[in-house]
């Protein structure tokens, strides 16, 4: 899902809420999880995932399309690890014979 459907998404549950007001939403939370794992913190969210940042050590590797020896420096990457409930869901529609969708079904977002 992109972020523009994600603020389609909530504007179309939510007919009280703005696409201005969602847009803002959606831009408030992507930035305060960009802020936080930029600052080397981890983002939990129950039954959904973790959200940290990994080391990657300077490293030899080759350019595939010439062979040639490059080397890849020192850098953080993002990685997301799934939550427990979500991992579950995925392994039972699997136990199922059920192919794996190219969209989970849709929980309700019920307002706070």
């Amino acid at each position: 899902m992109k972020r523009s459907e994600l603020v389609q998404r909530l504007a179309r549950r939510f007919p009280s809420l703005r696409p201005t007001d969602a847009q803002y939403a959606v831009n408030l939370i992507c930035d305060a999880m960009a802020r936080v794992l930029r600052d080397g913190n981890r983002i939990e969210v129950r039954g959904f995932g973790s959200f940290a940042v990994n080391y990657r050590a300077a490293r030899l590797n080759r350019n595939p399309r010439t062979g040639e020896r490059v080397e890849v420096p020192p850098k953080y990457v993002p990685h997301f690890k799934t939550g427990k409930e979500l991992r579950e869901l995925l392994v039972e529609q699997s136990r199922n014979g059920e192919p794996a969708p190219a969209r989970l079904p849709e929980a309700p977002l019920s307002p706070p």
